[in-house]
């Protein structure tokens, strides 16, 4: 079983940045596919950012040069830099970790961008 747990969420400015982490237990982070995932009001989740075990990266086209994603390993944690927010990241932000078939899901944390 892998727990994970997200922080980092707030209130920030159009054009601000934020740093959100998703702490791993469990399982060691380098074992497994990280992503960080979103959900805005009134839409569905979507994929946001993707981390192999390779190191491969992906985004979405829509946070493509704003967002970096991260692990530490030695932190067991993996992060989402989130720079020149715009009123649209607004959303509640999940963590997640598959491992084989199983996808595990972290609580989420609150992303406004607002003036």
């Amino acid at each position: 079983q892998v727990q994970l747990v997200e922080s980092g969420g707030g209130l920030v400015q159009p054009g601000g940045s934020l740093r959100l982490s998703c702490a791993a237990s469990g399982s060691s982070v380098s074992v497994l596919a990280m992503r960080w995932n979103r959900q805005a009001p009134g839409k569905q989740r979507e994929l946001v950012a993707h981390v192999g075990t390779s190191g491969s990266t992906y985004y979405a086209d829509s946070v493509k040069g704003r967002f970096t994603i991260s692990r530490d390993n030695e932190k067991n944690t993996v992060y989402l830099q989130m720079n020149n927010l715009r009123p649209e990241d607004t959303g509640v932000y999940y963590c997640s970790a598959i491992r084989g078939s199983f996808n595990y899901w972290g609580q989420g944390t609150q992303v406004t961008v607002s003036s």
